[in-house]
């Protein structure tokens, strides 16, 4: 045993997850439990349904305010690519983030993180890019660092109006920001779009990330295909993600790469946009994961349960194939082999469902399903 402290999760009556400290120790039949030694802390579970823990792998939860406003304006017909060009949209919220002291920042990314929490997720991922210059871009890190999510740099998330274009904006970006952000980021992001960066801009940045250590995440063929499903193969990333508007071409590339779709039909859904081709990519043998892109503009729900109705029900993907996503395939994107599955030596991430069945994860429509969760060994149970 690795350490003193040992806990016990029942499920569903007749089995267990025997957890030493943060790691997954035995799992099986409670008839077959043996003699444990030590101190241990049982946590009853009983009549509730297990799954790995959730894995939230795109979100961007460091910002201040909202954009209700927006979505009023939406509601009444702007597109989402109007709003962002009238100086709305990322830019909008830019602003307000700007505003906040570093703690206050700190305090809203601990609040989503709750939000997460309270919706299944054990492990997430956090981008910043609300920030556009130094301090704050730094402080979203931080932020989202101490909160306890995986911090992504989207340093190029869009062109702040100090900067007169997208050449100067990323000279400052990869001389001011960067050394700085590789030192607290896990991955680098950009939102390579009509509109945002281009193909060579996107290649530039992502390349002096790679430089600097970082593994690489694109925002891609969201509104348009723009290129980003080649440069990703190109340069080893680990995941595009919406793909909405991906073609037959593109999807096929992908599904012959080692590169991860990540798929966002919440985003979708809130933006009236089409369903990314989530059935295709899976028939033509493309890994995918799911996430919630928790943001105030375009994605404003914690919910990877939701997101699991949704990938069942518009995207066609089978509960199984929804699980994987939100879990194993979710966890492979951030580089974490040891989440997204339940077995000795791997970290003790439990969601726990008030279920008889672990397809209510998505068969229950908004729903309250989850009925807490164990992070790290250590669980919160609701009930």
């Amino acid at each position: 045993m690795r350490g003193e402290r040992l806990r016990e999760v029942k499920l569903l009556e007749d089995a267990f997850v025997l957890c030493d400290g943060d790691r997954i120790a035995e799992i099986g039949r409670m008839r077959h439990l043996g003699r444990i030694p030590g101190e241990v802390e049982e946590v009853d579970g009983s009549g509730l349904c297990a799954v790995p823990g959730l894995v939230d792998c795109h979100t961007h939860p460091a910002f201040g305010g909202d954009r209700v406003e927006e979505f009023s304006l939406r509601a009444g017909g702007a597109s989402y690519e109007e709003l962002h060009a009238a100086g709305g949209g990322i830019l909008s919220t830019v602003r307000v983030t700007r505003a906040l002291s570093a703690g206050e920042l700190e305090q809203c990314v601990r609040r989503h993180a709750g939000w997460f929490r309270g919706h299944g997720t054990t492990t997430w991922e956090g981008k910043s890019g609300y920030g556009l210059d130094r301090d704050t871009e730094l402080a979203s890190l931080d932020a989202v660092r101490a909160a306890g999510g995986v911090p992504t740099w989207l340093g190029a998330h869009a062109v702040p109006p100090e900067h007169p274009d997208a050449d100067a904006y990323l000279d400052f970006a990869l001389t001011e920001v960067l050394p700085e952000a590789a030192a607290r980021a896990a991955a680098a992001d950009v939102f390579l779009e009509r509109g945002a960066f281009d193909a060579d801009r996107s290649r530039r940045y992502l390349e002096a990330c790679r430089d600097a250590g970082l593994a690489l995440r694109l925002h891609g063929d969201q509104f348009t295909e723009s290129g980003a499903i080649p440069l990703a193969i190109e340069l080893g990333a680990r995941s595009v993600d919406h793909l909405e508007a991906t073609g037959e071409e593109g999807a096929a590339a992908l599904a012959a790469s080692d590169v991860t779709g990540v798929l966002l039909p919440a985003s979708a859904l809130f933006l009236d946009r089409p369903m990314p081709p989530a059935r295709r990519l899976v028939d033509a043998g493309a890994a995918v994961a799911l996430a919630t892109d928790f943001n105030p503009g375009s994605a404003f729900t914690a919910s990877l349960p939701l997101v699991c109705t949704l990938a069942c029900t518009q995207l066609h993907l089978a509960p199984a194939e929804a699980l994987a996503a939100v879990t194993v395939n979710a966890a492979h994107v951030l580089g974490l082999g040891d989440r997204g599955r339940l077995a000795p030596g791997l970290r003790a991430d439990l969601t726990l469902l008030a279920a008889p069945d672990w397809r209510y994860l998505a068969y229950s429509l908004a729903g309250d399903i989850v009925a807490g969760v164990v992070c790290a060994g250590v669980a919160e149970l609701r009930r």
